[in-house]
């Protein structure tokens, strides 16, 4: 391949890899691999004097794409020319007074006060244009409400969720598949959620990395006593230390061994002009400011030999590859098993059980797999069959990535999903039982259908003497079931998992047939698609389930321990009766946005998901954004209304 070619391939392999790392949904590759790629395409534009205009090297960040309100940065949020060299950091400083501070691994966000108050926080974005986030910002853990200073001033930190946060709200999450992946990726959707009652419950942090400006405030040209006045206004700001090129070597060697105590997720370190007019003189490159550096840690590898491949099964149905090796010391720990994520990276890695693999941590905390030599030409064998249920097992292809599947939908592991919906808020309500509780159970034999759930007093002695059980918890979850036996009749329908129909769908069915169970399992499918709001694939997926014997027998069973409560009706005469809504944004007066959707059904109106021609009224509380459904709403000349305009039509008090 000749090099051009190779940039081309880079630039595309980097922007992906960027862009999801940007948005937080995922990450496509590692913090090693993204960097020694960008170094390689770096080396090779010297080279070749070529750049591509979408060149990771030229451009700064990606656009937004979630629905808040955007916002142009009044300065541009340039990011940093890195180095993984000490020397380098050095030679940058000369004999410069230069503050050496953690690089954090969060979100990046631009703060402004006003008269001693929080009056926006806007995301980075793309680094010309961001996110408003001003309501989440607002309860952020670590950030005051108020300041002394009362002139405007405008200052950029970093998002953060502590390790010990992230690994408690983790620890919540039962299926592997759904944990999430690092603080950062948990940070980033916790920041950009609509509901700041999510960001507050995430315990968000920000620490404070620079000053933009402030009015009337004199720091005799010093980022340090920038910093020692925003810690005297209540600022947790980024530590840092006062370092030249005499005693660079020993600042760095000093953060390096803080890394592993740290309770904060940091990749690097930066080093930054304490002198504000010399680094501004300096000015910037098209990417690049030029008063700072960041410094990347040289990752720690170690070779060690493959010993395993091990197989897991959550109850999605996807198995998942963990490396399994001799055990190694890296970064002060000892580790032994690094996950390999998915199919495709077993087969780009050629792993086969006794190679060499090169071990490090990513940002010296998590273990990756970062090349692997072959010591025989043997690979790793994908499972034919589940490890659980050893039935067949499929590869399957989404966005060019490989994964594998176990196709039995009797599996064990799968069980475990249908029984947790089962219990779920929206469905029996059954406080106590989480997913591992159910495994337990299922794995014991002690709920093998929906029904058994009702009957687990007959294991009383053995239940209280199973891990994190008592005789108070199983008291405890005994009365939630209990209290569970008064369901809605919907709740009990949703409660099936029957493919498509979720609570709202539900709900509709109940009403159409005056919520009669008989009926409801009975109907076919030209009766079931003459419901506003069901369509041909989720009434085939009704009669499906019901015609399946086991499944009716099972819903029957399930439905003799319960008194089933009828559907309240909707309220057809109501001014907004056959009304279609679509809800966006934050709320005020209600819990979530659900709670409003509860009751535009229940006095006969429909939501909706996105506008169209079809769509009455958009709920807005931000009437005036620039969101793609405002757009889209003034486009169609469809109201944007705010949540009281809302009430109002309603003739309901929110008190």
């Amino acid at each position: 391949m000749d090099k051009a070619a190779r940039i081309k391939e880079l630039v595309l392999q980097l922007n992906e890899a960027g862009k999801a790392y940007y948005s937080g949904d995922k990450e496509l590759m590692s913090n090693y691999e993204y960097d020694a790629l960008y170094d390689e395409l770096v080396e090779l534009e010297k080279e070749t004097g070529l750049i591509m205009s979408d060149s990771p090297t030229r451009n700064v960040g990606y656009e937004t794409v979630s629905e808040l309100p955007k916002e142009e940065h009044e300065t541009p949020m340039l990011s940093l020319d890195k180095t993984k060299s000490v020397d380098a950091l050095a030679a940058f400083a000369g004999a410069h007074k230069c503050l050496l501070s953690w690089k954090l691994d969060g979100l990046t966000i631009v703060l402004t006060y006003e008269k001693g108050e929080l009056v926006k926080a806007v995301t980075r974005g793309n680094g010309y244009v961001g996110e408003v986030i001003t309501a989440n910002a607002r309860v952020f853990k670590n950030l005051p409400a108020r300041i002394a200073y009362q002139g405007r001033m405008v200052l950029r930190g970093e998002a953060i969720i502590t390790y010990s946060d992230f690994e408690k709200i983790n620890s919540e999450i039962e299926d592997e598949q759904e944990k999430y992946k690092n603080p950062r990726n948990l940070c980033s959707g916790s920041v950009r959620q609509l509901n700041s009652e999510i960001t507050a419950k995430r315990n968000v942090r920000l620490k404070v990395f620079a000053m933009i400006s402030a009015e009337g405030v004199d720091f005799n040209n010093s980022r340090e006593a920038q910093f020692n006045w925003l810690k005297s206004q209540g600022f947790d700001t980024v530590d840092f230390r006062v370092v030249d090129e005499t005693n660079m070597h020993e600042a760095v060697e000093s953060f390096a061994k803080e890394v592993g105590e740290n309770d904060f997720p940091s990749d690097g370190l930066v080093l930054t002009y304490d002198d504000i007019a010399y680094g501004e003189s300096l000015g910037r490159t098209a990417k690049f400011p030029r008063h700072s550096i960041a410094f990347k840690w040289k990752d720690e590898i170690v070779d060690t030999t493959l010993t395993d491949i091990e197989w897991s099964a959550s109850r999605t149905g996807l198995i998942n590859p963990v490396a399994v090796f001799e055990p190694v010391e890296i970064e002060g720990t000892t580790v032994s098993r690094a996950s390999v994520h998915n199919v495709s990276i077993v087969k780009s890695l050629g792993l086969g059980i006794g190679d060499t693999v090169s071990v490090y941590k990513a940002n010296m905390i998590i273990p990756q797999i970062a090349a692997v030599k072959k010591n025989q030409d043997s690979f790793v064998e994908i499972p034919k069959f589940c490890p659980v249920c050893g039935q067949k097992t499929q590869i399957r292809c989404q966005n060019d990535v490989e994964s594998l599947y176990c196709t039995n939908p009797d599996c064990q592991a799968k069980q475990v999903k249908s029984f947790e919906l089962l219990v779920s808020r929206d469905a029996l309500n059954i406080d106590g039982m989480s997913e591992a509780t159910l495994e337990k159970f299922i794995d014991n034999g002690l709920i093998k259908t929906y029904a058994d759930i009702y009957h687990l007093d007959r294991y009383k002695e053995r239940i209280c003497q199973m891990e994190g059980f008592g005789e108070k918890s199983y008291d405890n979850m005994m009365d939630s079931i209990e209290k569970s036996r008064n369901v809605v009749i919907s709740k009990f329908i949703y409660s099936l998992g029957i493919p498509g129909v979720g609570l709202a769908n539900a709900k509709l069915i109940c009403r159409y047939f005056d919520s009669n169970l008989e009926s409801i399992m009975t109907a076919d499918a030209d009766s079931l698609v003459e419901i506003e709001g069901i369509g041909g694939v989720i009434a085939g997926a009704i009669v499906a389930y019901f015609a399946d014997e086991n499944k009716r027998k099972l819903a029957l069973d399930l439905a003799a321990e319960l008194t089933l409560i009828p559907e309240v009706k909707a309220d057809t005469t109501s001014d907004i009766a056959g009304k279609t809504f679509v809800i966006t944004g934050s709320v005020l007066h209600f819990v979530n946005r659900n709670e409003v959707k509860e009751l535009i059904e229940s006095l006969g109106g429909k939501v909706a998901g996105s506008v169209s021609a079809k769509t009455d009224y958009l709920i807005n509380n931000d009437t005036t954004s620039g969101s793609s459904k405002n757009k889209k709403a003034k486009e169609l000349n469809i109201p944007i209304i705010s949540e009281e305009d809302f009430i109002k039509m309603t003739g309901k008090r929110m008190d």
